[in-house]
């Protein structure tokens, strides 16, 4: 462990609550817009939903790259100083989408996102998150931070959507009310990192290093390669979100603002779900969980592709929405879990961690774009159709590679109690 932050208890709460503030509306600009106040965002900015995923693209491209090199920066500069650099940087982004730009603008601003919220920022937040746990509270630690995120989107999505409310149109005018709320929540987060996470002075000789033949460990191990497929399927599920909005729309027959009250009030389930099947997993198998996880998403993809809310299953369809909400999250929550479980060496976490994150993110990539076209090729219900269908595949497959992963473990746990018995 690199150093750890200790301080009173009063203090270590401030640290957290402003890691927690600062990890999710780094995000807000670039994702709480399109996942809220999607109808409004495509109408306010003449898009459709295929160029929206084309620019979400760009965003992926840039992140899935920034990911090894960010880990570097992090370990040799300050990452108070990052967090707070990255917050103000990503803020004037906020600036510039308040003008209303082209989508060749968009997609410049987007990947400019992917810079100061992945390079700058996403190992600098872990760093500091991991320092704050010491080593006898990583699982709080990571566990508080997902739950506090997800609390902390629906809070100020909640605020967003007031705000919204208040304009006569609640279209362009409105949202760029939303997006300057926005930007200045996110400079105030960029002052909270600054006043309240400490620097942590380290030694060069604390430093963990991970050497090339640890990576090479790493690379051959099959387990690394399951886990990164298991997040590439879960993260598509949290990626599916992001469409609930128009789905709201254009087949449950909400306004835009009901349809982001709606998806904003089951964005709440996320705190008490990741905080929940953390808990549990404390107490059975990780791959038990996310693999019964995955066939409930599954099931539930399987109704919405199949029942039309307009012929009398509109409870049905309402209370499979909020499942798959809970279910998605529950993932999300807990799919790190599984290093343990698959006993990699210790030494070798950062970097599983590393390629488990490029490869289990690289729906920022291609999901958006695949789903765009989907929606755009069929409007409405039957739009809806396919894309509820592709997302029952793609948590089929998570269950499929989670039973794999399940059954590598179990080998390895009968091998080892068999040399242990001879």
């Amino acid at each position: 462990m690199d150093a750890v932050i200790k301080y009173s208890t009063v203090k270590r709460t401030l640290v957290l609550a402003s890691i927690i503030f600062a990890g999710e509306i780094i995000f807000s600009l670039a994702f709480h817009i399109p996942r809220f106040f999607r109808p409004t965002m495509l109408e306010s900015f003449s898009l459709t939903n295929t160029q929206l995923g084309d620019i979400f693209a760009v965003y992926g491209v840039v992140a899935m790259l920034a990911y090894f090199p960010g880990g570097l920066i992090a370990d040799r500069f300050s990452p108070r100083k990052l967090m707070s650099f990255s917050l103000l940087a990503t803020a004037l982004g906020g600036i510039y989408l308040h003008s209303i730009p082209s989508s060749g603008g968009l997609k410049i601003l987007f990947g400019y996102w992917g810079l100061t919220t992945i390079l700058l920022f996403w190992s600098a937040m872990i760093k500091v998150t991991r320092q704050w746990g010491a080593s006898d509270a990583q699982g709080l630690a990571f566990g508080l931070l997902d739950g506090g995120r997800g609390f902390v989107a629906s809070l100020f999505a909640s605020g967003a959507i007031f705000i919204l409310g208040l304009s006569a149109t609640r279209n362009q005018n409105g949202l760029q009310g939303v997006i300057l709320f926005y930007s200045v929540v996110t400079v105030i987060a960029a002052l909270m990192t600054w006043f309240l996470i400490p620097d942590v002075a380290e030694k060069s000789a604390q430093r963990e290093a991970v050497s090339k033949k640890h990576i090479q460990e790493v690379l051959k191990n099959a387990s690394v390669w399951l886990q990164g497929g298991i997040v590439i399927a879960a993260y598509c599920g949290y990626k599916a979100l992001d469409n609930y909005g128009i789905y709201a729309v254009e087949v449950l027959g909400m306004t835009q603002l009901e349809s982001a009250e709606f998806t904003t009030l089951a964005s709440y389930s996320r705190p008490l779900a990741a905080i929940g099947a953390g808990l549990i997993v404390d107490r059975l198998r990780p791959s038990f969980i996310i693999k019964l996880l995955f066939g409930v998403l599954g099931a539930a993809f399987v109704l919405l592709a199949t029942l039309n809310p307009s012929e009398g299953f509109l409870w049905l369809v309402s209370a499979n929405l909020l499942i798959t909400f809970v279910a998605v999250y529950a993932l999300r929550g807990v799919y790190f879990a599984l290093l343990e479980e698959s006993r990699l060496k210790m030494h070798s976490t950062g970097a599983a961690v590393g390629i488990i994150s490029f490869l289990g993110f690289t729906p920022d990539v291609f999901f958006a774009p695949i789903t765009g076209r989907i929606l755009d090729a069929n409007p409405g219900f039957e739009g809806f159709q396919n894309y509820f269908a592709l997302m029952a595949v793609i948590a089929f497959i998570g269950l499929v590679l989670t039973t794999i992963l399940l059954r590598r473990v179990l080998q390895h746990q009968d091998r080892t109690t068999y040399s242990a018995d001879q």
